[in-house]
């Protein structure tokens, strides 16, 4: 990939994302970010069960919307 993917996140890393943690599991429940060029997050996704992830298509959609939206300044 031409970009960089999270993964291996420990619950130090989840606390300083404000992100909620399973003790039962021991895993970061989904906290998902969409950041620009800058790395200033553009949208953020929180959520505490199996409901709420970011889907891949709309990711894009939401990136060719934030493209388009740049070339029409």
């Amino acid at each position: 990939m031409s970009f960089p993917i999270g993964f291996g996140v420990t619950r130090e890393i989840a606390n300083q994302l404000g992100s909620w943690w399973e003790d039962r599991r021991q895993i970061i429940q989904p906290s998902e970010f969409i950041l620009d060029a800058d790395n200033k997050v553009l949208i953020s996704s929180y959520a505490d069960g199996p409901l709420g992830r970011i889907e891949g298509e709309d990711v894009m959609k939401l990136v060719n919307f934030y493209e388009s939206q740049k070339k029409n300044r």
